[in-house]
């Protein structure tokens, strides 16, 4: 009795004891494979498969993982100043001894199944990873704001555009910045001044406009 079995794109005709080499299988030496694509059984009862024959399978034992003969490709291209290329390869197989031919009851012999290196590797990467559960996620307190200079009531605040220099943007500034009164500009030191300098972007501004010496009048009057 024999078989047709086909793996790795090729077809083998194969029989009991038969050793051969086909294309590398996920298989280490010493595993017991099963080919279920079966394409004809010959003997007594032939059989033809529509592709393959159902139930049928072809048992063979791993010998060994092995290399094929090396082969040499050398290209050479024409009106590419002599451009040419030599590369060698060794094709990777497994080397196989039949066991058994199976013409039913394949599918239920419990043998692992020939599978192509290749095809496996790309199963294993297809295969969907566990999700692993979601931690519930705190919420991270917030940080608190830094207190801004205390502003005065928005009642209480004094008309800044009385100053020489300050129009109505620029008292925005002042008051974002906490100042809101002529008596918080009279109070200001040089380190005040410096850091409103900056705060404000109008380095010297304050001195020139003699702001401090106004706003001290003004809170007087």
């Amino acid at each position: 009795m024999f078989a047709v079995l086909k793996t790795g794109g090729k077809q083998y005709k194969v029989q009991s004891g038969d050793e051969l080499r086909v294309e590398k299988l996920a298989a280490a030496a010493g595993d017991k494979v099963q080919f279920n694509d079966v394409l004809m059984l010959g003997g007594d009862k032939p059989a033809v498969g529509t592709p393959f024959v159902a139930d049928a399978g072809v048992q063979a034992e791993v010998i060994d993982q092995i290399k094929g003969e090396k082969t040499i490709n050398f290209v050479k291209r024409r009106r590419k100043h002599s451009s040419k290329r030599t590369k060698g390869h060794r094709q990777q197989l497994t080397l196989l001894r039949v066991t058994d031919i199976l013409a039913s009851g394949a599918d239920k012999s419990g043998v692992m199944a020939a599978v192509g290196a290749a095809t496996a590797g790309v199963a294993v990467s297809a295969a969907p990873k566990a999700e692993k559960p979601k931690a519930e996620k705190k919420a991270a307190p917030k940080a608190e704001k830094k207190a801004d200079a205390p502003k005065a009531d928005a009642g209480a605040a004094d008309d800044l555009k009385e100053l020489s220099g300050v129009g109505p943007a620029l008292e925005k500034k002042l008051h974002d910045a906490g100042v809101t009164s002529f008596a918080q500009i009279a109070a200001w030191t040089e380190a005040d001044v410096a850091a409103m300098d900056e705060k404000l972007s109008f380095k010297g501004r304050i001195e020139r406009e003699g702001w401090i010496a106004q706003a001290q009048g003004k809170a007087k009057g």
